[in-house]
């Protein structure tokens, strides 16, 4: 008698559309890590045949007592970041909105830290302001990434905005950035992989274009943003206490390093639209 194979056990996985000047997420509430593994992420990131994002925000748990949730996120490649600036703004407005707050202090943990945020919702608004720590800026480089033959050496300083980064002011196009963007991120000097910011500074503003480790160019990325602003102050081109606008291509962050090295950072979130997607059991885990 032959074996019985049964059907593939279908699943619901419930999520929820946000994005930080266009830097978007899919938002899914969860008791544990587990809930979305590295290949549905992958899936889900998907602008063919997914959702579509430039990753997934895990809405866990805290684990600390003075915190009200916790974050995790997965990059569009799978890939787990310490951190996510204009992820955070968007776990951050959700949790508000499903708890019905309009104003006020909420706490998070990341995988860079605990992280105090502040929630201004009201008529709608979606702004939130994040408390994103002390931004480390360690110094800078000179790496060559010209291809075997010819020399292409770009100057970066380097910064830990709970996640590492790579700032360099030289001059470079679109093109020019889908080209040096992924030599410089996967270049030996970072074994882990930088994200990488192509700035340039004028007073009190800052134009910047992010290639963001496992995900590519885009449209924001708040810890970039800090990044870029505090290797601004450590080389003089911005002042300290100085709230700066960070005009990125989805939009504009305000960013301030305060006297004891902490980086605040000011934008908006907003909810595009939430839905259910059927899952077999397999690609769940």
């Amino acid at each position: 008698m032959r074996p019985v194979v049964p059907f593939a056990l279908e699943m619901a996985l419930n999520f929820h559309k946000y994005e930080g000047l266009g830097n978007d997420f899919v938002l899914v509430e969860a008791e544990h890590e587990g809930a979305v593994s590295p290949d549905l992420a992958r899936s889900l990131c998907d602008r063919r045949f997914g959702v579509g994002a430039d990753g997934v925000l895990l809405l866990l748990p805290p684990t600390s007592s003075v915190a009200q949730a916790r974050m995790k996120v997965l990059n569009a490649d799978g890939s787990v970041p310490e951190m996510c600036g204009n992820g955070l703004r968007c776990a951050v407005l959700h949790l508000a909105r499903s708890r019905g707050q309009e104003a006020g202090e909420l706490t998070f943990d990341t995988g860079a830290g605990l992280r105090p945020c502040t929630v201004d919702d009201v008529r709608g608004r979606g702004l939130v302001t994040v408390d994103m720590g002390v931004v480390q800026v360690s110094g800078d480089v000179s790496l060559d990434v010209g291809p075997e033959g010819a020399s292409d050496v770009w100057e970066l300083s380097l910064a830990d905005a709970g996640n590492p980064h790579a700032i360099t002011t030289r001059p470079a196009t679109r093109a020019v950035i889908d080209v040096v963007g992924p030599r410089l991120a996967t270049h030996p000097r970072f074994p882990a992989g930088t994200n990488v910011e192509f700035a340039v500074y004028r007073k009190g503003a800052v134009d910047l274009v992010v290639w963001e480790r496992g995900v590519g160019v885009t449209h924001a990325c708040g810890t970039g943003a800090c990044a870029t602003v505090a290797a601004g102050v450590a080389r003089g081109l911005v002042a300290v206490g100085e709230e700066t606008s960070v005009h990125l291509p989805g939009g504009v962050l305000e960013v301030t390093i305060r006297a004891d090295g902490r980086a605040i950072m000011r934008g908006p979130a907003r909810h595009v639209f939430s839905g259910q997607l059927s899952l077999s059991e397999g690609a769940a885990r």
